[in-house]
């Protein structure tokens, strides 16, 4: 298994809104990432808010989980940021939230100067592989990800030593 590292979000707290990662979102995910050697990876305790079928997790609440550890994928792994050009969702099984925390993880599996392509996977609170994705991501260079996306760059992704208590109660 690899070793994970937990990741400080260095993007503004008051100034971010995202719907996956925002701290100050009050709708959104609240996600906290961890990196690996290969991959980034981040837990999430699905909530009924986030319900398609009773008990059944949303199906975009799914692809929005796999998108954004793909996203921060791109940041940590190939170091500037980038948008989604394409994304192919396989929806394996129902991802029922009574069996508590998801985990999504991300690679980059092949890296070409203006694009990434990544594969993602979301794995149920039983560790069974739920959904897979591969998607296709713009990637911008870096001086351009930092003036249009805000991307610190890779040196203000700092690991943090004590877990952060999470905003959605993990």
């Amino acid at each position: 298994m690899e070793r994970r590292r937990k990741i400080i979000n260095p993007f503004d707290a008051d100034q971010n809104t995202c719907f996956g990662c925002g701290p100050k979102n009050q709708i959104g995910l609240k996600l906290l990432f961890e990196e690996g050697d290969e991959k980034v990876y981040a837990s999430w305790m699905p909530d009924r808010q986030y319900q398609g079928y009773i008990n059944v997790l949303h199906g975009g609440i799914i692809a929005t989980l796999l998108d954004e550890v793909s996203a921060w994928c791109v940041y940590l792994k190939a170091c500037t940021a980038g948008v989604t050009s394409s994304m192919t969702v396989r929806y394996l099984k129902p991802v029922h939230i009574s069996k508590g925390p998801v985990t999504v993880e991300a690679m980059i599996t092949k890296r070409e100067e203006k694009s990434a392509l990544i594969s993602a996977a979301l794995h149920d609170g039983e560790g069974k592989l739920c959904a897979e994705a591969e998607l296709d991501y713009f990637i911008y260079p870096e001086k351009v990800a930092r003036a249009r996306y805000h991307y610190p760059g890779r040196e203000a992704f700092k690991y943090q030593s004590e877990p952060p208590e999470s905003p959605n109660g993990q």
